[in-house]
């Protein structure tokens, strides 16, 4: 128990718990697991830059794009097709500097356009996008 005094082992810890939080909460995270109309890939051949990314969806429930950045490269700018125009929330970032991250992220959400947003993504890390309209 006095691992949990160190930031990088509370920082795990947090970051598990808001996972956990985030699975109950988020319909489209687990209403559809064992279905295909559950999952739709986002990026799937962006080897250059590690990024893989895809949307999990269920009906009634606001749908949630998961992005991860498998390098230590912070990517800015990065254009992310998503398949709905509007807001869209960042409920979780992995980087956030309450796990132990550097902090860099989407200040809280982005804005899609013409069926893709510019966002940042941070090293080593995912995050996870709420449509919110």
């Amino acid at each position: 128990w006095d691992l949990r005094q160190a930031p990088a082992h509370e920082g795990v810890r947090g970051l598990v718990r808001d996972l956990n939080r985030l699975y109950r909460e988020k319909p489209a995270l687990h209403a559809r697991d064992c279905e295909a109309e559950g999952f739709a890939w986002l990026v799937v051949d962006d080897a250059e830059r590690s990024v893989f990314a895809w949307l999990r969806q269920a009906p009634g429930a606001a749908p949630v794009a998961v992005v991860c950045n498998m390098t230590p490269a912070l990517h800015t700018g990065y254009r992310l097709p998503l398949p709905h125009d509007g807001e869209w929330a960042e409920v979780l970032n992995s980087d956030a500097q309450a796990y132990g991250g550097s902090g860099q992220g989407n200040l809280g959400a982005v804005k899609a356009q013409h069926g893709a947003a510019s966002v940042t993504l941070p090293p080593l890390s995912t995050i996870m996008l709420e449509y919110t309209g």
